[in-house]
């Protein structure tokens, strides 16, 4: 039998997607444990599971997903192959839209006179408008990220329980804590990959990530119940996550770890700490210079741990621009290095591997107390060399 964790990463459903489709009697665990609750599947259970996770990456809704596993594989293509084509007449109708939009907005950016004189309706104009789409379409910036990822134990800490990684997609820092710590901010990361790997499921980029969070959840509770008894509670990890879209970061956060933007030479803050001397400080019951000295500062509020729910995360959505830089790191880097030397380190660097470099050597240089971990992504003009 398979933990609900270990069978949710060999399908591609995150845990909380198998408790759900349990609930609708879409599909059911093997065995449920009469006394903890927790669900166990069958490895033939995989297969199914599978063909949910691929219909559900289509967007098909969960009632005609019912309809399609009932069906034999026959009479299961012809459906799919049937929502399918409805599918794509659907987005031919909102692209047609959507152009005509655009072109009638730009024409009335352009001249006063045009939203007074521009009366007819989307479908009179819509083969204007996918005229238009070409020469809208030329003017269009295709992006994509140059990345680096650098992680270092520092100079006191006698092993590393941070994780680093960037890769097309993801970018994820994570910081470990407790006797299993490496492995639980390993386990959390390697539970984002698969974003990485696959094209991206039908949905909202921001359900998307927060239910591999839910994932990377489950997998540092995996990891604290091998680790068993008195320990099992102790272990945790942060996690401060970005999804990469084509034009967008969809961001994730949970703990102490951080994200940056360098943007026009200004570096901006993007998260929000989850530790005790953030809450007083937003309180107003500390400085921020206070909160820096505080015996508390690394006390934190939220984590992945190995007991309790996964806790809700930030989520947000940031617009990119090219130039733009982006820094996720730990607080082995943002609590040893000013502000303003992460500024001004990550601006003078020419490519984000010599800015990750020059980040956890200036942590080393400031004592190197920490793990430090740094992930840094450029938004460039693609296939710009």
């Amino acid at each position: 039998m398979l933990t609900i964790g270990t069978f949710a990463k060999a399908c591609r459903l995150s845990p909380k997607a198998l408790r759900l489709y349990d609930e609708l009697d879409l599909l059911r665990p093997a065995r449920v444990d009469p006394d903890t609750g927790y669900r166990y599947y069958a490895p033939e259970q995989l297969e199914w599971a599978r063909l949910v996770a691929w219909l559900r990456r289509l967007g098909m809704p969960l009632a005609r997903i019912r309809q399609v596993c009932a069906l034999d594989p026959g009479g299961a293509a012809r459906e799919i192959r049937a929502y399918w084509a409805r599918v794509e007449a659907e987005t031919t109708a909102r692209r047609d839209l959507a152009l005509f939009l655009v072109d009638h907005l730009t024409q009335s950016s352009q001249s006063p006179q045009a939203s007074q004189s521009s009366a007819s309706s989307p479908s009179s104009q819509a083969s204007q408008a996918s005229q238009s789409s070409q020469s809208s379409r030329k003017d269009t910036i295709m992006l994509e990220l140059r990345y680096s990822a650098l992680s270092d134990t520092g100079l006191v800490r006698d092993a590393n329980q941070d994780t680093a990684y960037a890769g097309a997609r993801v970018l994820a820092v994570a910081d470990g804590c407790g006797a299993g710590g490496a492995s639980a901010s390993t386990a959390a990361v390697e539970a984002l990959k698969f974003l990485d790997e696959e094209p991206l499921p039908a949905g909202g980029v921001l359900n998307i990530l927060e239910d591999a969070v839910q994932g990377a959840g489950q997998a540092v509770q995996d990891v604290a119940a091998a680790v068993g008894g008195s320990a099992r509670d102790e272990i945790g990890t942060t996690l401060t996550a970005a999804l990469w879209t084509g034009s967008q970061l969809a961001l994730v956060h949970i703990g102490d770890s951080r994200a940056y933007l360098l943007r026009d030479g200004e570096l901006f803050l993007i998260t929000h700490d989850h530790t005790v001397v953030q809450s007083l400080v937003d309180e107003g019951r500390l400085t921020p210079e206070e909160a820096t000295v505080h015996p508390q500062r690394a006390l934190l509020i939220k984590a992945l741990t190995g007991g309790g729910p996964v806790p809700d995360p930030d989520l947000k959505l940031h617009d990119a621009r090219p130039e733009d830089r982006y820094l996720l790191c730990s607080d082995g880097l943002s609590a040893v290095v000013p502000t303003e030397d992460v500024r001004r380190l990550l601006a003078a660097a020419p490519d984000p591997q010599a800015a990750v470099r020059a980040l956890v050597d200036a942590a080393n240089a400031a004592g190197g107390p920490d793990n430090v971990s740094c992930v840094v992504a450029d938004v460039v003009e693609a296939g710009r060399q």
